[in-house]
């Protein structure tokens, strides 16, 4: 729900939100790792990157196909467990394609508009969704945790939009929820700001009369190179086999259905799970996995958008080297050790970010809290990004008028 800004929830148009297209660039970046032809495509400038665009919004129709179908049974199974009636009983086949269609195309119209965005507008547009998504829940969101957490039928309407309890205890909630969320903010722009400075030096050329180069320079690594792509590339991983498991749970075959069952709890969040006190440590299975799932992925994204060989030949070629440090395959072991080193704390760090809403959840008894760490991390590498690329085209139209 927290990749569809809480369209599936609400069991809007646009209930499952850009997680085709995010499982289809997945697929796509792993098949770039495995096949050298797509990794060289990939690296053929402007045109490459286009034709992969290209391919990955092509597969995410089919895979938005597979689940829209898989959510509608979900959705009918839903409804027969707890109203006990079938809601797709007398639903013809032209009423089944029309559900298919109308939920395939929200997915690829928010895929469209970010694509838009991206091309048209300022910032990564898949990444913009999400931000606007997250921040739309937050009023609601903060609502529904302190109502849960209060139980109070005292309440405060606050623009028609949410309540709020009137109560001492409401309100101390509310300023402790503030507090920590402004802390985890800072840690979370801390974060994303951090970076390994490296001093680069050019080497003198003469031509003529003139001296050129000679000149110092520096390359910024940053602590978090793959950014907020590792989370939400583990929230969408983590959703299919939940999904998965709610399909199969109600099967005629046994082991299908134990099987079906087994996944819904290990693969829920903590605070969603079922039967957990029959065996507490499917409690850890969730928060074990996602944990491991973030670290993995900054590994293996920040090896898509870093080539240490790519950086170091550019260097030599441009005459420029990293002090005490031999140009050509020398610079690329360092700068490849240098950045294997702040993976590790940072894919660390994103990890325990990702956690965060877990452990409060747990802290506090309540599943109500869909903006921890995760969204954070999303919200401020978002909003940090977005402005540096204003700050730059605004200096870019200063810079023409000048001259």
């Amino acid at each position: 729900d927290l990749l569809s800004g809480g369209a599936l929830s609400s069991l809007s148009i646009m209930l499952m939100g850009l997680g085709p297209y995010i499982n289809a660039s997945i697929i796509m970046q792993l098949l770039t790792k495995a096949f050298p032809k797509l990794e060289e495509l990939q690296q053929d400038g402007e045109s490459g990157r286009r034709k992969i665009n290209q391919w990955t919004r092509i597969i995410s129709i089919p895979l938005a196909l597979i689940q829209s179908v898989g959510l509608i049974f979900l959705i009918r199974q839903q409804a027969s467990g707890q109203l006990g009636i079938d809601i797709t009983a007398n639903t013809s086949i032209f009423q089944w394609a029309l559900m298919i269609a109308a939920l395939t195309g929200g997915s690829v119209l928010l895929m469209w508009l970010g694509e838009l965005i991206t091309e048209q507008g300022i910032g990564n547009g898949i990444s913009l969704l999400i931000f606007a998504g997250i921040v739309s829940a937050l009023p609601k969101t903060a609502a529904t945790l302190v109502n849960t957490i209060e139980g109070s039928k005292e309440q405060l309407n606050v623009f028609n939009w949410f309540t709020l309890p009137v109560s001492g205890k409401g309100l101390a909630v509310v300023g402790g929820i503030l507090l920590a969320t402004l802390f985890v903010t800072y840690l979370v722009v801390k974060l994303n700001e951090a970076q390994r400075i490296i001093k680069v030096s050019y080497a003198k050329r003469v031509r003529g009369n003139k001296a050129y180069g000679g000149v110092g320079t520096i390359l910024p690594i940053k602590l978090i190179t793959a950014g907020v792509i590792p989370i939400i590339f583990a929230v969408a991983f983590l959703s299919v086999p939940q999904f998965v498991g709610q399909l199969i749970q109600n099967n005629q075959t046994p082991w299908i259905a134990d099987l079906g069952r087994n996944l819904t709890i290990w693969f829920a969040q903590p605070g969603q799970q079922q039967a957990v006190a029959n065996n507490p440590v499917n409690t850890y299975i969730y928060p074990v996995v996602y944990f491991l799932l973030v670290f993995i992925f900054t590994y293996f994204y920040t090896g898509v958008v870093f080539n240490a060989k790519e950086i170091a030949e550019n260097l030599q070629k441009q005459g420029g080297f990293i002090e005490k440090i031999r140009p050509g395959e020398q610079t690329e072991k360092y700068l490849s050790k240098t950045v294997n080193r702040l993976n590790l704390f940072g894919a660390t760090s994103l990890g325990m970010l990702a956690l965060l809403p877990l452990i409060v959840e747990r802290l506090l008894g309540t599943s109500s809290l869909t903006i921890g760490g995760t969204g954070l991390l999303i919200v401020v590498s978002v909003a940090l990004e977005t402005l540096r690329q204003l700050e730059s085209r605004a200096l870019m139209v200063t810079y023409d008028q000048d001259y």
